[in-house]
Parts: C-alpha cells; sequence; structure tokens
C-alpha cells in the first residue's frame, strides 16, 4: 500500500513490515492476520498472535483523542492567565510541532506520545480561542460547529464515494499541503522580521488563504479515510488506530484553527 497521506505515511510501512514478519493480510477463509507456520497449507492457519485494526478502533480512539484535547483547552482557558497567553500558546505550538513530527516519522506506534500530543495541542487550541473570543464573542462556538460540520460532509461523501481517493487526487493535495505548509513557514519568518505579506491581515488576499486552506484540510480528510480503509483491509495490528487516530486530529486541528480565522475577519471593527 503506498501511502498518500503525510500524517498517516508510516501506515504503509507498517503493513509491509507485519507482512514480511508472516503475516497474512487475509486468509483462505476472509480472517485476517493470521501467521502461518512452517509446512502449513493453504487452509491451515495458527492463532492470530495481533488483533487487526478496525474502523471502530479508529473511532474510538479519535474520540478519545478528541475528549483529551477538549479537557485540555479547558483547563488552559481557565488556569492561564491573559498576561502569560501569548507565550504559553508559542510555547504550545512548538511543542505540539515537535511530537507531531516525531510521531509522524516514528516507526511503530506509540499511544502515549499521541495522548500527549493531544494534551499539548488542547493547550494550544484553548489558548488561541481564548484569544479570539475575548475579541469576537461567539466565535469559538461558530468555528466549532462550522468544522465539525465540515468533518462529517467529508465523511458522507468519502461513503457515497461521492469523491474518491484517485491517485491524481492523491498526488494533488499532497502537493497543495506541502506548498501551504512551505508558504505559512516563510510567512511566519518574515512576520518575525516584521515584514507585513498580507496572508493574515484580513485583507482579500488574506480571505482567499484562508479559503484555500480550509478547503484542503477538509480534503485531507478523504486521504486520511483512505489510508485508514486500506489499513484495515490489509490487517493492520490495532495499535495502529491510534496512529490514524492523531492523522485525523491533525486536520481536525487545522481545520478549527483556519476557519476561527477565516470568521474574525468577517466580525466588523466594532
Amino acid at each position: 500500500m503506498k501511502t498518500s497521506n503525510p500524517v498517516l505515511a508510516r501506515l504503509g510501512q507498517a503493513a509491509e513490515r507485519e507482512r514480511a514478519a508472516g503475516y497474512a493480510p487475509i486468509g483462505p477463509y476472509g480472517q485476517p492476520g493470521y501467521p502461518q507456520y512452517p509446512g502449513a497449507t493453504d487452509y491451515q492457519v495458527a492463532p492470530p498472535t495481533v488483533t487487526p485494526m478496525s474502523i471502530d478502533d479508529v473511532v474510538v480512539k479519535t474520540v478519545m483523542l478528541l475528549g483529551i484535547l477538549g479537557v485540555s483547552a479547558a483547563a488552559a482557558w481557565v488556569l492561564v492567565p491573559d498576561a502569560l497567553l501569548g507565550a504559553a500558546w508559542m510555547g504550545a505550538a512548538v511543542v505540539g510541532l515537535v511530537l507531531g513530527l516525531i510521531i509522524s516519522f516514528s516507526r511503530m506506534a506509540n499511544p502515549a506520545l499521541v495522548i500527549a500530543y493531544s494534551v499539548v495541542e488542547g493547550v494550544f487550541v484553548g489558548l488561541v480561542s481564548k484569544a479570539f473570543n475575548s475579541l469576537y464573542d461567539g466565535i469559538v462556538l461558530q468555528a466549532v460547529v462550522a468544522s465539525f460540520g465540515v468533518f462529517f460532509l467529508m465523511a458522507m461523501l468519502y461513503k457515497a464515494r461521492a469523491i474518491r481517493a484517485t491517485p491524481k487526487f492523491v498526488r494533488g493535495v499532497t502537493a497543495a499541503m506541502v506548498g501551504l505548509f512551505a508558504v505559512m513557514l516563510v510567512n511566519l519568518v518574515l512576520a518575525l522580521f516584521g515584514v507585513n505579506t498580507g496572508l493574515r491581515d484580513g485583507s482579500p488576499l488574506a480571505i482567499g488563504f484562508s479559503l484555500v486552506c480550509i478547503v484542503v484540510a477538509s480534503l485531507s480528510f478523504v486521504l486520511s479515510f483512505h489510508e485508514i480503509e486500506q489499513g484495515v483491509r490489509m490487517g493492520l495490528p490495532q495499535r495502529y488506530a491510534w496512529t490514524a487516530a492523531f492523522g485525523i486530529l491533525v486536520s481536525l486541528v487545522w481545520l478549527y484553527i483556519e476557519i476561527l480565522r477565516l470568521l474574525s475577519y468577517f466580525q466588523g471593527d466594532d
């Protein structure tokens, strides 16, 4: 299985390692993940040594991570004083980025790291949300509703096969994600030196850029759903449900922040 989502890139490699270790993705009667023992025929299989990942596993892990993120966000909102708001959310952003990179490029699924990422990202989301809500009352609830609305819409479209993760689609969305990341990184560096590129100041250019980010973040869910579906089909071990849930969480947080930013552009000057 070739990877298509940078966040879930290790799922395909995990499947290859499991197969190399002697696991058959699908047994002769449809049973997943049964290791063949020496001398076994096509109809002789040993008992499974690992539990394969299922869609339900990914759903449960995703809900757990969202719950942890929500609790962490609420705690940060209440406990962090306004005077430390900027420094705290910047620190959480840096720590979250480091943890995200470690998880993304790790060779093994690590639930502890994924949970730690969810906690740190919750602090980041909570503090950013508090800052925006202090300026525009009610904007956070609007962004939350819109984010989950987009997520469920993309899930329904994927389930109905209205959007398919074709090779061309995968290449296009992946290239767009890499390009946007590069642009945002350059914009951040320039902003540190006092250069305003117009991408985050509420101008028509900023509105257009946020809309592009929202569209790409939404389409990234299709890549995640496709990777998860393929991972289940190939009998990945159950622990990789954490990696899959992590991928969805990353896209959902990105989508939320971009929607929050876009809504702020239309709040007016009062």
